[in-house]
This record gives structure tokens, sequence and C-alpha cells, in this order.
């Protein structure tokens, strides 16, 4: 299925297609750390302060709209110019919808997040870690586009050429998610002080 190429999907899709494979993704993230020797752990922390308000913003929502007080649309609005102002700090390159593209994956990753902690819960362990698998599926993209370890460029040789391998090998999308959630937790690591 082709995507449109502003939309999320057509955004994502056209990032992944211009790896050709996993080892040029870990070459790039190589690289990266040799050219940026950087603690990340503040980041990481801000990018979780950023997801909570986030979810901070549609509880004021929410709350507004069901108790009819707009009260608390004027503090959803205090705490939404918090988080685009926090935001600024991680998203260095705002081209096309990745500012968007940026919120949306950290707001998301937070709710699967609060699901699978009910899920969990319940003692539906299972269904927990799926969604935990893929809140952190989100949250490896959203550094992968924030770090620049995923290509945004548009080289339509190499997407046909990735497509064709694909088309022959099949699941490069999974193993590709599954070496970016690696490598992005080599890259951050909360626990520096």
């Amino acid at each position: 299925m082709e995507w449109p190429k502003d939309s999320l999907f057509g955004i994502l899709n056209n990032i992944f297609m211009n790896i050709n494979n996993v080892n040029e993704l870990i070459k790039k993230v190589e690289s990266f750390k040799k050219e940026h020797q950087l603690d990340l752990s503040s980041d990481e922390d801000l990018s979780i302060a950023i997801m909570n308000l986030a979810s901070l913003e549609e509880h004021l929502f929410f709350t507004g709209a069901k108790l009819n007080k707009s009260y608390y649309y004027d503090l959803l609005m205090q705490v939404r110019e918090m988080r685009k102002d926090l935001l600024k700090k991680i998203v260095k390159n705002g081209e096309g919808e990745v500012w968007c593209v940026s919120k949306h994956l950290l707001a998301a990753s937070m709710r699967l997040i609060e699901v699978g902690e009910k899920y969990y819960n319940k003692g539906e362990k299972k269904e927990a870690e799926d969604f935990f698998k893929k809140a952190y599926d989100l949250y490896s993209l959203f550094w992968g586009i924030n770090l620049g370890i995923l290509d945004n460029g548009s080289n339509q040789k190499n997407n046909n050429e990735k497509k064709e391998v694909e088309n022959k090998q099949g699941g490069e999308d999974k193993e590709l998610m599954t070496k970016l959630n690696s490598l992005v937790q080599k890259l951050i690591d909360c626990c520096k002080e």
C-alpha cells in the first residue's frame, strides 16, 4: 500500500526505506557516537517529562469538557506551551512533520505504557508485555529520528532495491526495529550521572 508522503506512515516509510540494511544503520550509530560524545541521560529524562506533559494536556482537556469549566482549558494551554518549549530542546530538525511525528511518538508511547500497566495489574502479563514492546518501539523510533540515526533523505534507487530485498527475504522492518531498539538502549542510559 502506498501512503501519502506527508502522512505519518508516509514519513516513517520514507525514513525506513532509505536505510538499505541493518549494517548501514549500525555504522551510522557508531559514527554518531564517535562524532558526538553525548550523555543523553538528561534528554531521556526530558523525553519522559514531555510524555507526561502530553498526557496531562489530554487529562486537562477531558476534565474541562466533562465539567464544562474553561479554567481547565487555560491550564491546558499553559502546559502545552511548556511541552512545546521542552520538545524544542530535543527535536532539532523540524523539517516536514518531524515535530508532530516526534510529539505523537512520545504521546502514543506513554499511552501504550499506561495500557500495558492496566493489563499487567489485571494479571494479563502477555498482553501487557505486547503493549510495553510497542511502546518501546515507538520510543526507539522517536530517538532514531531525533538523533539522526535514521536517514530521512530520498534516494529512489535505494528505496526500490530495498523493497526488492524485503519482498524476497521478508522481515527486514522487524529486524530493523529490533536493532534500533538495541542501539537506542546502548546510546541512552538514564542511570549515568
